[in-house]
Parts: C-alpha cells; sequence; structure tokens
C-alpha cells in the first residue's frame, strides 16, 4: 500500500486539529458561557414582547453574522414554527449609509449615527467583536446607552473593553479569531432559535 505524501498526511492532520479545536472550543462554552446566553434569551424575550426591536453590528466576518442572525429573527429559523417576522436590522448592510457616515464623521462612528438614528429606549444592540476592542462597536455601545437600550456583546478573548461598556458581555473562551466567529454563530442560533421556541413554538 502506498504512503501517503507528506502534504496529504500534514493537511489530514490540520483538518482533524481544526475540527477537534472547534469541538473543545464549543465545550469551553458550554461550561463557561451558558449563564450569559441564558440571560441573552430572557433579554430579547422580553424586549420583543414589548414590541421593541433588536439591532445588529460588528466588522468583517461579525460583520457576516450581525447580517446572518438578522435574517434568522426576520425570516425564521425553526420551518416547523409558523410566526410572524420579528424586528431585527442589521446596521452593516446599508453601503450607502456606512460609506456616507465613515466619510462625514469617521469610521469609528457609523455604527453609532444608525443607533442614534434608529434605537428607542427598550431596543437591543448586539453586538459583535473578537476582540471586544472595535472602536466602531463600543462607540455604538456607548450611543446606545444615552438611548436607554439594553446592550449585549458577543465577545472573545479576554473580552476587550467592550466587556466593560455593554451590559451583558458573552466572552467565547478562545484566542482563536475563526474559533471565537464560529463559537459567535453558535451562540446567536442558540439564542435566537430558544426565543423562537419560547415565544411561538
Amino acid at each position: 500500500m502506498a504512503h501517503l505524501p507528506i502534504t496529504l498526511l500534514y493537511r489530514e492532520k490540520f483538518i482533524t486539529d481544526s475540527l477537534r479545536e472547534s469541538a473543545e472550543t464549543k465545550n469551553k462554552i458550554a461550561e463557561r458561557c451558558s449563564a450569559d446566553i441564558s440571560k441573552a434569551i430572557d433579554l430579547v424575550i422580553k424586549a420583543l414582547n414589548q414590541k421593541k426591536k433588536i439591532l445588529l453590528c460588528g466588522n468583517g466576518g461579525s460583520a457576516a453574522d450581525a447580517q446572518h442572525l438578522a435574517t434568522e429573527f426576520v425570516i425564521r429559523l425553526s420551518p416547523t414554527i409558523k410566526r410572524p417576522g420579528l424586528p431585527a436590522i442589521a446596521l452593516t448592510t446599508d453601503t450607502s449609509n456606512l460609506t456616507a457616515g465613515a466619510n462625514d464623521f469617521g469610521y469609528d462612528e457609523v455604527f453609532a449615527r444608525s443607533v442614534e438614528a434608529l434605537g428607542n429606549e427598550g431596543d437591543i444592540l448586539i453586538g459583535i467583536s473578537t476582540s471586544g476592542n472595535s472602536a466602531s462597536v463600543n462607540n455604538a455601545f456607548a450611543k446606545a446607552k444615552q438611548q436607554k437600550m439594553v446592550t449585549i456583546a458577543l465577545l472573545g478573548k479576554d473580552g476587550g473593553k467592550s466587556k466593560d461598556v455593554a451590559d451583558l458581555a458573552i466572552i467565547v473562551p478562545s484566542n482563536d479569531t475563526q474559533r471565537i466567529q464560529e463559537g459567535h454563530i453558535t451562540i446567536g442560533h442558540i439564542i435566537f432559535q430558544e426565543v423562537e421556541q419560547e415565544m411561538f413554538g
């Protein structure tokens, strides 16, 4: 039987190691973050029952997560649950708004400006940042507090500055950006699916 080339052996090990790392990170989330995830579920249900809305923001991969999760709320997660669309807006999708804000006020203010325009008392802002040190997200949190909104941060590493700015910080226990992002979308799915189930299931 022929031996596998070194490159294929390396690739196979890389794939296996990556999957195991991801699984280990999820296990750590289960151990360390479950209580905070449950708090986030309660906050979102309370807001939606009061006819409030959810705003989401983040940069790069976190922007994609914000859009993904907003879509799950507006459309649905479970095809077996019949429910109305839920009010969720990703602040990352309007290129005219983002580029005008960056041009006129600087990029660090783009989400804060949208929060000022769209956020009301009792609404929720979910900010997503792998480091917790994104100025655009943290400025949005600060503006949300001025608007008397509730703020939830999905973070990683040591939580950065966001952990001290947000009302609730859920920190994925990893220093690897990819593992943190995988954790964020999993946490988001858990929150939103449980909200859907408890409100309409």
